[in-house]
Parts: C-alpha cells; sequence; structure tokens
C-alpha cells in the first residue's frame, strides 16, 4: 500500500517526526476496517517506528471483552528525551515496567489468544466481524433512509447520528429512548465534539438492530 494512500494518518506521523513528540496509536478495530485504503497499522507509514506506540486488543476482534488480553507494541528504534536531552530507548524501559508492574497473562488466556490465529480461529473470527458489520449496514441503510444523517458504520461497528432539527445529545437520546424506546449513548459523553450527535452499536442481535431501525422509521 502506497503511503500516498494514507494522507490522514502521514500527516501526523511527519509532525510526530518534525516536533519529537510521541504518538499513542489504538488499533483495537483494525479487524473491523473493510475500506483497502485504511491503514491496519501506524506503521504502515515510514518513520512511524520512530514516533509511535501501538495498542492492539484482542477483546473487539475475538470477543476478549473482560479477559484482559491485549499487547503493545514499542519498536526498538523508538527514543524519547529526558529533561537533560539525553536520547532514551522505550523499548526496554517498558519491558522493565512492564515485567515489574504486571504479572502475565493467565495460561488458559495465553492459549485461547494462540488459538485466534489458528486457521479455525481466524474463519470464526471472520464469520463474527461480519455478522456485526452486516447489523452495521443494515443499521446505517435505515438510519439513512429515515432522512438522518450517518457516519461510520463502515470500518468500524459503530454510527454516530447526527441529531435532528439542532437538537442536544441528551435531548435526542431521550427523545429516541422514551418514544422509540431504542437506546443509544449520548455522543457529548464522548467529549464537546460529540455533541449533537448520538452514537449507536452493531454489537448485537440481528433482530434487535433490525427491530431497532423499524421503530425509529415509525418514529421519526
Amino acid at each position: 500500500r502506497r503511503s500516498s494512500d494514507l494522507p490522514e494518518l502521514k500527516k501526523w506521523v511527519d509532525y510526530a517526526l518534525a516536533n519529537d513528540t510521541l504518538i499513542l496509536f489504538d488499533a483495537a478495530y483494525e479487524a473491523y476496517i473493510q475500506d483497502e485504503n485504511v491503514p491496519h497499522s501506524i506503521y504502515e507509514i515510514k518513520g512511524a517506528k520512530k514516533c509511535a506506540i501501538e495498542f492492539r486488543s484482542f477483546s473487539k476482534t475475538a470477543g476478549f471483552t473482560g479477559v484482559r488480553c491485549g499487547y503493545t507494541v514499542v519498536p526498538k528504534e523508538l527514543t524519547a528525551a529526558t529533561l537533560e536531552g539525553d536520547r532514551i530507548p522505550l523499548n526496554r524501559l517498558w519491558n522493565r515496567r512492564q515485567c515489574t508492574k504486571f504479572n502475565g497473562t493467565s495460561y488458559i488466556t495465553q492459549r485461547a489468544a494462540e488459538a485466534v490465529y489458528s486457521a479455525e480461529g481466524k474463519a470464526q473470527i471472520k464469520k463474527t466481524i461480519d455478522y456485526y458489520m452486516t447489523n452495521a449496514k443494515i443499521m446505517k441503510e435505515g438510519l439513512e433512509a429515515t432522512g438522518l444523517k450517518v457516519y461510520g458504520g463502515i470500518n468500524a461497528p459503530y454510527l454516530w447520528v447526527k441529531t435532528p432539527n439542532g437538537l442536544s445529545s441528551w435531548r435526542f437520546f431521550e427523545q429516541m429512548l422514551y418514544e422509540a424506546n431504542v437506546v443509544g449513548t449520548p455522543g457529548v459523553g464522548f467529549g464537546p465534539s460529540g455533541e449533537g450527535y448520538i452514537r449507536l452499536t452493531a454489537f448485537g442481535e440481528r433482530n434487535d438492530c433490525i427491530e431497532a431501525m423499524r421503530r425509529i422509521k415509525n418514529w421519526l
């Protein structure tokens, strides 16, 4: 994949390299990416190993939520400056902290994580992700059919819906809850930029998603 296909992420990496800044990149949902031009890893960008740490999680990829299993990628090329200006390799520093503060993932969890990478495990994960992304497609099409503006639902199983008529996140949440009996999450709960939106998730049963869209259509 050419770096020119990934212009937005490249801007971040270029900025970090130019300003000696560290990027903490959360790739928890990379397995849900459908668009071939969306990077699965920040290390697809040239120079990222010198400025970025990447987090990977089994929670969303393989349903490990609550099991607490993931990993952190700290490239050996990555360094940071002390207040005195000395360059410190972060890989060794992180490894020392991790080995001191963490007793390790349980053996049964490690074996489950290992199974994720087997042929059978990969097939099961693909089937599960396809199921949730089909839910997202059903929800996106259903919401758009009502005239609502929808973002997301393509490379992640979440949909951000613009509240109509300038309603606040909480006001639209309450109306949808009490008038349509559908639960979402007020966007403002994610920060000021989320005001004016509500977030819906495709992590659910197919029939529930279909029923929710029916209720919203009849409501609006």
